[in-house]
């Protein structure tokens, strides 16, 4: 019974922004038009939002805009106002978090003290299964939190088109104040916390990496639940994405959530209609960014971008920001981290004061964590395109501020989606139980080499040999895909083609519904229109 409590209480508390987001829907369309320009009511003075509350707004703005669309394009003998119910009451289905389970369990610290632990699972939709969601340890951790983080994953997975439904986890913990053997076991127990009550399988919910995790706790739950609650169960090791290659984890997975960031970016970037609004020119060879937060999607980012061009001028740290107009070089910054623990005091670039977000370049790559950018700096940003690398990072009323002031914001929704992607990926690996390409490796690169020979031979019966044999020498790019794609291969080439529809998805919904750069109010149409469509074919089971 308790699983169901968080459900209870949010329907509760969200009754009042449901009903208010659709109070006006009668309203001809001059009115209307005001109203989706407005943004929901949740910040408070101190522009400090309910991060929960944050979600549902921005989710009330593109449930106004669609509406009448979805409404229009039921093909039903219901009559109009029997359509109306219907959709208002599929949105208010699909905006509350339907599970959240809250765990507290005994830890037996390496010195011999007891203390108790927190921990947090949300499963925010079921509309399609299993959920999927990353396991955070951070001392921030708090059920409206993982709430909020586990509603925008069930979005972020309709925008790219990854069949889940949304899920999050997090212990309340600072991992830098465990030992390793105490992390093994707080990851292990609350792994069996997990299956106990349900909210862990590969059917049924599938966690992954976020802050503070990676592979090695991934590996250590994958074998928890296949040791225990998944023993009889082939497809055990598909319970976690995000493990090390030989627990079945997927090559190219701890870059992923970076490399759909430049994805992500780039796709904006090369679109001339949307440079030219922000008066930039198309492409990455002038461009400057700043990342503020040096993880796993901050480096790999940075590691991309740099790669095609565009130069790192600034990198901003809890413990410090530093700052080099001539460009940081990524590998040399990661070198400098892994070798002191921190950026600062890196030798090629000078300590900045101020704040990062502030500085002066073209791309600013916010990637750490939620509501970075609020109403207090947002007028002082001096970037003209905002690349939300973290989950939430820009406030509703900051937001505002930028579409007021026309600089584009890449929404997280869609701009962080790498991660999931490659562990969709990862998750059908695991069931497949066989690795991507293994099957064909050999048939392509046979296949490729008959391709040269018939060539050749062909242009010998033409020409015929009198000087010898005419020689057929492949292109570089033919040579290094002679062999067949590699899983790496299969991998970036999938998140990349993931990233470019999803990116023309939201380019065509902003221009349909007029919104300009709004582009993250057209990731949520996107988002709502997909997950409305399961909800509505599928039916309700009990009502």
């Amino acid at each position: 019974m308790y699983r169901y409590l968080g459900e209870l209480l949010t329907r509760a508390a969200g009754s009042g922004a449901v009903a208010s987001a659709y109070a006006d829907a009668g309203l001809p369309a001059s009115a209307s038009l005001l109203r989706l320009q407005r943004y929901s009511q949740v910040v408070d003075k101190e522009d400090d939002p309910n991060f929960f509350r944050m979600v549902e707004g921005f989710f009330d703005r593109g449930a106004a805009i669609v509406e009448d669309k979805l409404v229009e394009s039921l093909k039903t003998r219901e009559t109009p106002e029997q359509k109306r119910h219907r959709v208002r009451g599929i949105l208010k289905i699909i905006k509350p978090c339907n599970h959240v389970l809250a765990v507290s369990f005994p830890l037996k610290r390496d010195n011999g003290e007891w203390e108790i632990v927190e921990g947090y699972r949300a499963q925010h939709s079921q509309h399609r299964t299993p959920c999927k969601g990353g396991i955070r340890y951070s001392t921030e951790v708090s059920v409206d939190e993982v709430k909020a983080l586990a509603s925008l994953m069930t979005y972020k997975c309709a925008v790219v088109d990854v069949p889940f439904g949304g899920a999050k986890a997090g212990v309340k913990i600072n991992p830098k104040d465990y030992s390793d053997n105490e992390l093994e076991k707080i990851t292990r127990r609350f792994t069996i916390e997990l299956a106990k009550k349900g909210f862990i399988g590969p059917g049924i919910d599938v966690p992954a990496p976020d802050m503070s995790t990676g592979e090695r706790e991934m590996s250590w739950i994958a074998d928890t639940y296949a040791n225990t609650m998944g023993h009889h169960d082939i497809n055990a090791h598909a319970c976690v994405t995000g493990k090390p290659i030989s627990q079945g984890g997927i090559h190219g997975r701890i870059s992923a959530t970076g490399r759909g960031v430049f994805h992500g970016i780039e796709n904006f970037v090369n679109e001339a209609a949307y440079m030219s609004q922000l008066g930039l020119n198309p492409g990455f060879g002038d461009k400057t960014f700043v990342i503020q937060g040096f993880g796993n999607v901050g480096l790999h980012s940075m590691r991309y971008l740099h790669r095609f061009g565009a130069k790192c001028v600034g990198v901003g740290e809890l413990d410090g920001s530093i700052w080099n107009p001539n460009g940081i070089d990524p590998k040399e910054l990661e070198d400098y981290k892994l070798a002191h623990g921190t950026i600062v005091g890196f030798p090629k670039a000078t300590p900045y004061e101020g704040s990062i977000l502030e500085a002066d370049c073209d791309i600013l790559i916010p990637a750490a964590s939620e509501k970075q950018l609020t109403k207090n700096n947002a007028s002082s940003v001096k970037a003209k395109i905002i690349a939300e690398g973290a989950n939430g990072p820009t406030t509703p009323e900051a937001d505002k501020i930028f579409l007021e002031r026309n600089i584009m914001v890449i929404p997280d929704m869609y701009l962080n989606a790498g991660g999931v992607t490659v562990s969709y990926f990862e998750w059908l690996k695991n069931l497949n139980h066989v690795s991507y390409g293994r099957l064909t490796f050999k048939y392509e690169r046979d296949s490729n080499y008959h391709l040269l020979m018939s060539v050749q031979e062909s242009l010998e019966r033409k020409f015929g040999k009198h000087g010898g044999s005419i020689p057929v020498v492949p292109t570089s790019e033919f040579q290094d895909r002679i062999a067949g794609a590699s899983e790496k291969d299969i991998v970036h080439s999938g998140l990349a083609y993931t990233m470019e529809r999803s990116a023309r998805q939201i380019m065509r919904t902003a221009n349909k519904y007029n919104l300009g750069l709004d582009l993250r109010t057209a990731a949520y149409v996107n988002a709502i229109e997909k997950v409305f469509k399961v909800y509505n074919e599928a039916g309700l089971t009990f009502t």
